[in-house]
């Protein structure tokens, strides 16, 4: 009997440790060409701990990205993307409470999440809302990245 409870007590904290890593799963991110980019550190430091209820930011595995929500379909932000030129696309200013205005061009995507780009800020962010986040929410929380992403530089702005 004492080998089986020996057994037991050091299977415990293992399964105890496996249990919580999945909690604290790690979001695959795709790099952005220009995350080197030392204002992207700044401004991926700068982002809330939260975009609402259910929510909660998710650390990721690539350098000037930052992730939100269930790990399965996250809210994930890049830094770095290569700027938008010129663009028939949608391109609307989100005003950020007390704060910055940010230009994002708003592509919906063939998976029916949206991407936001901002526009005429260097470097480039880039923000992917998948359709199953879309589908249950607004996303007005992208007035929350508003300071975050105003340490990049503004070049240019929507018409």
């Amino acid at each position: 009997m004492p080998r089986i409870r020996r057994r037991l007590l050091l299977i415990a904290p293992v399964a105890g440790i496996a249990a919580l890593s999945g909690c604290a799963s790690v979001v695959p991110v795709e790099v952005a060409p220009d995350a080197t980019d030392p204002v992207c550190a700044s401004v991926v430091l700068a982002m809330p701990d939260s975009l609402g209820d259910g929510l909660p930011q998710r650390d990721t595995n690539a350098q000037a990205t930052t992730a939100w929500g269930d790990t399965a379909a996250p809210v994930v932000l890049r830094c770095g993307v290569e700027p938008l030129g010129p663009t028939t696309e949608r391109c609307q200013t989100v005003e950020t409470p007390g704060g910055p205005s940010i230009d994002w061009v708003i592509v919906e995507g063939d998976d029916g999440g949206w991407t936001f780009t901002t526009y005429g800020r260097e470097p480039a962010v880039e923000l992917h809302v998948p359709a199953a986040v879309a589908d249950e929410r607004s996303t007005a929380f992208v007035d929350q990245l508003g300071p975050a992403v105003a340490l990049t530089e503004a070049v240019r702005s929507c018409v």
